[in-house]
Order: C-alpha cells, then sequence, then structure tokens
C-alpha cells in the first residue's frame, strides 16, 4: 500500500505517523509498515466487503483505522465507484475507534478524517453531525478495591490523583461489559496494539502486565478476527501472566503468530525485554497455528500447534532439538531440581545482620548475615553444599536475538553447609559434597544447558519452571562438557552449530 493517499480535492501525506515519538515503553505508537503487516494476516476479501466492521480498541494515532480505511477504498472501487460517496460509506458504517487519551482520540480523528473534529470544515467525510465522529473517548475512574483497581490492577497510591493527571483509565478494559461501549454493536475486526503494563505498588518500579486484558475483552466482542500486538513475555507466563498464556496456547483458534526475539527489530527506539508478536485468532476456524520467527531480518516458518509444550518455544530451530533431546531422556528435569523462589524465606530486601546465619545478599551487598529465626530451612538445603545463581543472571539484557550467557564465575556461588541467601539467589543444586556441586556446574555452564534454558525464557526472570527443558543427569561424578552431552543425546553437527550460536562462552569449570 502506497504511504500516500489523494481523497478528491482534499490530500495529506501521511508520513507523519512514521515520525512520532513513543509516550513511553508501555504505550508505543505503531508505524504505518507495522500495521500493514498487521493488516495482512486477514483474509484478502475482507477488503471487498461492505459491510464488513472494524475496531481498534486502543486507539493511539488512528494508523490502523486509517490503514484499513485506505484498503477498503480500493477494495470497493467496483461496488462504489463514487469516491466521496465510498469514503463516506466507510467511515460511517465500517470504521470505528476507541481512543486511550483525550490527546490521542484527537491525534486519530486528525488521521483518520484529516480533521480534529470529523464534522470540520477540513473533514473528508460529508456526513458526520458529531465532531467526535466514530473515534470515541470518554474520561473514566478507576474503581478501587484496596490498594489497587479491579479493573486493570492500577496502584491506587500512584493513580487516585487529581483530574488534571492522566490516570490510564483505558475505557475498553474499564468495564465488565465492553459490548455496550457501541450499543452491542458486532464487529467483524478487533485489531490494535494496546498498553503493555501499569504500575501495580509493588516493591520498587513494580508494573504488572494489562495487555492481556485488552486481549481477554476483545474475545468478549466475539469478532471474525482477532489481531492485536503484545510483548512476547506471555509465552512463558510469569507475573500475571500464567492464565493468559494457558489460554493462548490451548486456543485453536489462533491460527498465525509472528514473533519478534528483539522489541527493536519492531519499534526501533523501544526496549523492552522478551520482544513483541502478534497474532491473528480466527472466530470459524481452529487447528495447527503458523509461526514466523524474526530474528535479524530473517524469517524462519513453521506450522505446529502452541501447546505442544508447557510454555510456547519461540524458536522454531530449537523445537527440533527439544523434541529430540526428550525422546532421549526419559526422566525428570531440572525444573523439579532447582529451587523455588526464597529457598530460605528472606526478600530481596532483607537487611544484613551483624552475626548470625552466612547469607549471600545481591552483588553491590555481597555476603553478610541473617539472623536464624529468620532463615526458613523448609525444603532441607541449610546443611548441604549448594551452587546458588541469580533469579536475574541476564538483567540488563533486553535483546535475546543476541547470543545469552545466563551463567558465570562471576554471578554464581559454591557454598558450604550452614549458608543461606535471599531471594536475589536460587539453589540451582544441592548435594552431600562439593565435589557433586562442582559437577553439577560444570554441566549447568555447558552450552547444551544453557540453550535449552533458553528456549523457556522471554525475561529476565529465570525462575524454576525456566528449567523444564534441560534434562536432570541424576549422577554428578565429574566434569560434563558439550562433547560429552552432545554424543550423548545424539546433537548433529548442524543443530550444535546453531546451539553454539545462541550461546556466549562462559567460564570453565575443573575438578578440585
Amino acid at each position: 500500500m502506497s504511504s500516500g493517499l489523494n481523497l478528491g480535492n482534499k490530500s495529506y501525506n501521511p508520513d507523519v505517523l512514521s515520525c512520532l515519538a513513543n509516550l513511553s515503553n508501555d504505550e508505543v505508537f505503531t508505524s504505518p509498515q507495522l500495521a500493514n503487516q498487521v493488516l495482512d494476516m486477514l483474509p484478502k476479501d475482507i477488503w471487498h466487503d461492505s459491510s464488513a466492521t472494524f475496531l481498534d480498541p486502543v486507539s493511539k494515532t488512528g494508523v490502523f483505522l486509517r490503514e484499513i480505511t485506505k484498503r477498503l477504498l480500493q477494495g470497493l472501487e467496483d461496488e462504489i465507484p463514487d469516491l466521496q460517496e465510498r469514503i463516506d460509506h466507510i467511515l460511517n458504517y465500517q470504521v470505528w475507534g476507541i481512543a486511550i487519551t483525550e490527546l490521542t482520540a484527537l491525534l486519530s480523528r486528525r488521521t483518520l478524517y484529516c480533521s480534529k473534529k470529523a464534522n470540520g470544515e477540513y473533514s473528508i467525510a460529508d456526513s458526520f453531525r458529531s465532531g467526535d465522529g466514530h473515534i470515541h473517548y470518554k474520561a473514566g475512574q478507576h474503581m478501587w478495591d484496596g490498594k489497587n483497581c479491579i479493573y486493570c490492577g492500577a496502584s491506587k497510591e500512584q493513580y487516585d490523583r487529581s483530574s488534571d493527571l492522566e490516570s490510564y483509565t483505558y475505557e475498553f478494559i474499564h468495564t465488565y461489559n465492553p459490548e455496550r461501549i457501541f450499543d452491542n454493536m458486532q464487529f467483524d475486526v478487533i485489531v490494535g496494539n494496546p498498553p503493555y503494563q501499569l504500575s501495580d505498588g509493588g516493591f520498587g518500579k513494580s508494573a504488572a502486565p494489562i495487555y492481556q486484558k485488552f486481549v481477554r475483552q476483545a474475545k468478549k466482542l466475539n469478532p471474525r478476527y482477532l489481531s492485536m500486538i503484545i510483548p512476547s513475555r506471555w509465552f512463558s507466563g510469569g507475573r500475571g501472566l500464567d492464565d493468559f498464556r494457558i489460554e493462548m496456547l490451548s486456543d485453536k483458534h489462533v491460527r498465525a503468530l509472528t514473533d519478534y526475539e528483539s522489541f527493536k527489530d519492531i519499534f526501533p527506539g523501544v526496549d523492552l525485554a522478551g520482544g513483541a508478536c502478534y497474532f491473528l485468532w480466527d472466530r470459524d476456524n481452529t487447528g495447527s497455528c503458523e509461526i514466523t520467527n524474526v530474528r535479524d531480518d530473517k524469517e524462519t516458518k513453521a506450522i505446529r500447534f502452541l501447546d505442544e509444550f508447557q510454555v510456547f518455544v519461540r524458536d522454531n530451530k530449537a523445537v527440533d532439538i527439544i523434541r529430540k533431546v526428550r525422546s532421549e531422556h526419559s526422566g525428570r528435569y531440572l525444573d523439579e531440581v532447582v529451587s523455588s523462589s526464597k529457598p530460605f524465606g528472606l526478600r530481596t530486601f532483607y537487611k544484613s545482620q551483624k552475626t548470625g546465619v552466612p547469607c549471600h545478599f545481591i552483588q553491590r551487598i555481597g555476603e553478610g548475615f541473617a539472623n536464624p529465626t529468620d532463615v526458613s530451612d523448609q525444603f532441607r538445603l541449610l546443611n548441604k553444599w549448594k551452587l546458588l545463581v541469580p533469579r536475574s543472571p541476564i538483567a540488563g539484557q533486553t535483546d535475546f536475538s543476541k547470543a545469552v550467557k545466563f551463567y558465570s564465575d562471576q554471578n554464581t556461588a559454591i557454598v558450604p553447609p550452614g549458608t543461606c541467601c535471599t531471594e536475589s539467589f536460587l539453589v540451582a543444586y544441592s548435594a552431600e559434597t562439593e565435589e557433586q556441586v562442582v559437577s553439577f556446574k560444570s554441566y549447568l555452564f555447558s552450552k547444551f544447558s544453557r540453550f535449552l534454558l533458553l528456549q523457556a525464557v522471554t525475561s529476565q526472570d529465570v525462575t524454576k519452571r525456566r528449567f523444564l527443558f534441560v534434562p536432570d543427569l541424576e549422577k554428578y561424578d565429574h566434569i560434563y562438557t558439550d562433547e560429552e552431552l552432545i554424543k550423548k543425546f545424539r546433537i548433529t553437527d548442524e543443530e550444535w552449530d546453531y546451539m553454539d550460536s545462541r550461546i556466549s562462552n562462559t567460564d570453565r569449570v575443573e575438578l578440585l
């Protein structure tokens, strides 16, 4: 589609939508190019359907609505030859939007109608009585239930404030009945790029994801097709996303998914860990999903079911390797070996004591002590040799299209019996002897193990369940090497070359 559009004697240059700065990392503007990639997922015949209705429930710039209109203008030319009549039909009967703020409502109307008012002098639409047109915006309020909003989870402490300040009460999700916004109107297509997260008042700069709420709300409207751009962190679940992950992976209506491992590849200048994706949900058709993985502008495609594993494996090339490992290993995996979070019941912000149980804290604090009465040993780890690994071993790395290291001598520690740690660490392995722990460390440091770990990681938070693809070898009595593991699991040269390219070198582990 051309980026320019001539509408009779009224024209505009839409290239400005490619140049707008994002509102934040949480509210990201969609480029015309990306909007068209998403719209390309829809069946081509829909652009020739004069009865098809479209909704963007999270309009920021109006780019989706404009690109939809451009496609319909071309597709309906034979049915409605007169240009102005065609424009009026599309804008009056086919295209709707809900803006996320008053500012984006004005911007969306300017984009779609070429005027800040749909009935303004310069509007391309001739038949609107209201200045809003079909770009809806209504300022709302959070509904507080204690500390958080019952609809979006926003923190009352942060967002219960003056009406002069933005409250982020997105209309589409601040209701249990989204169909009432447009008087029970049925939409054929819902598309958009929703806000991603909101502060929830937790420790530090805590923020909870909210994009899943927009997807669920859109499904309530039962459109024929649904497509949204969302972060890819839902692939492996996590905070507020476990149920959503299960829903999406088991939903056979998701027929196409395009995944970018680096957020910057889809939104230049935006730095969020885990990448982003967009999908096509088809109400009337079920089956396997066409998965496109994009890394460094290169695409790989595969048709498979999303729920083959407990988490979604985004890397099409890795799927066959995981299948092979699973066929060779019938025992348990390291998600049953690595400890849960807070292995000794101590939070990250626990203050070091002058004496007590030796304790490992976050890196800037280092080693200290914990009060014995504060230390829980419910997992019976305290009196064993242990390998401590950080819960956030790749903090600072948001681009997973680049090689990942995870662990090194600098961020891990083998500690003797009687030593504990805060929740900044996990106990990756515990044993009666130091030699056993060293052997396990050599296995964990192998590229083989770290590659399998990577397949379940979509954020900087690496908890025990991310180890579900790494086999537990059970016997740790020597130094493991990649050469040994490649042979054991029948990894081909081609597979190993790929595994090797995805994982950075780390420190060599040697026997004591």
